[in-house]
């Protein structure tokens, strides 16, 4: 067994999730996440800003950030966002326990901003997943010039070479 299957259930129990509802989405999810990417995070959340879009499932894996949706009228499933965290730009959250909520937000690479509303059953869990998102996002995560190793034409020590002359052919 893989450690993404060996995690998915666990994490998704966690979060009071339906074993069945999980299993549903786990074909979309095994599409989207590598055998190797543990399963930090599955709940259910909604976006704010389209309260009749469907049931939406988010998955934060340690590289990944998936989402899918289940249309209220037919139950399909459809892949809503697919994406490396690494991708993700401007991620912000904001834990709110007294209505058990936390909104989750984040600029995607193609720049559209994704607003998910995660709701809780109680306080606690409001500030577990707070801690799951800083530790995803914050810890986890460097900056574009801690992971620039070279760029091309560049010299690696920083000086120039001396640049090509013409060679005249006798």
């Amino acid at each position: 067994m893989d450690v993404f299957s060996r995690t998915f259930l666990p994490a998704a129990a966690e979060t009071g999730l339906a074993t069945q509802t999980a299993t549903r989405h786990m074909p979309v999810f095994r599409r989207c996440v590598g055998s190797g990417d543990a399963t930090i995070l599955v709940t259910r959340c909604r976006r704010p800003d389209h309260p009749v879009g469907g049931d939406y499932l988010l998955l934060l894996t340690h590289r990944r950030l998936v989402v899918t949706r289940q249309t209220r009228v037919l139950h399909r499933l459809r892949l809503h966002l697919n994406t490396e965290l690494r991708e993700l730009s401007n991620v912000t959250w904001s834990p709110d326990p007294r209505t058990h909520s936390l909104e989750l937000a984040a600029t995607a690479i193609d720049g559209a901003r994704e607003r998910f509303l995660i709701r809780t059953h109680h306080p606690k869990q409001v500030w577990q997943l707070d801690t799951l998102l800083h530790h995803a996002f914050r810890t986890r995560l460097r900056t574009a010039t801690e992971r620039l190793v070279a760029t091309i034409g560049e010299s690696p020590s920083g000086t120039r070479p001396a640049p090509l002359r013409p060679v005249s052919a006798r």
